[in-house]
């Protein structure tokens, strides 16, 4: 199912959630035209979701045997739970970091929220 199919599917499900869908066995083949430089292809969930540009956003939520909810946090919940956002070097350059702070207000919807330019 492509992204936007599913994306489109879970939004007729739950309409009032901001869904967004990217299926990480393909974000080499389309990050570089976006974000200007390649990117290895990834081997499992878990190095997608640790390559993500913060570390508060490097949390997945799948399901396990049996249905039972299973997180993903391959750098810890210390910076989710602490409200504190700063660069993950793993991809994101710090012009990106700059640039995604100031076009994703953090502060303003978490007004709690910390940013970290180290």
């Amino acid at each position: 199912m492509q992204d936007e199919t599913l994306r489109s599917a879970l939004l007729i499900r739950e309409p009032a959630v901001p869904w967004e869908v990217t299926n990480q066995a393909f974000v080499h083949t389309w990050f570089e035209r976006y974000f200007g430089h390649a990117v290895e292809p990834l081997h499992s969930l878990e190095d997608a979701i640790a390559s993500w540009p913060e570390y508060a956003t490097c949390i997945g939520v799948t399901l396990g045997p049996q249905a039972h909810v299973e997180i993903i946090a391959p750098h810890g919940l210390e910076d989710l739970f602490a409200m504190r956002i700063q660069r993950n070097p793993a991809r994101a350059s710090v012009e990106t970091f700059r640039d995604r702070v100031e076009k994703k207000p953090y502060t303003a919807r978490w007004p709690r929220a910390t940013i970290l330019w180290s």
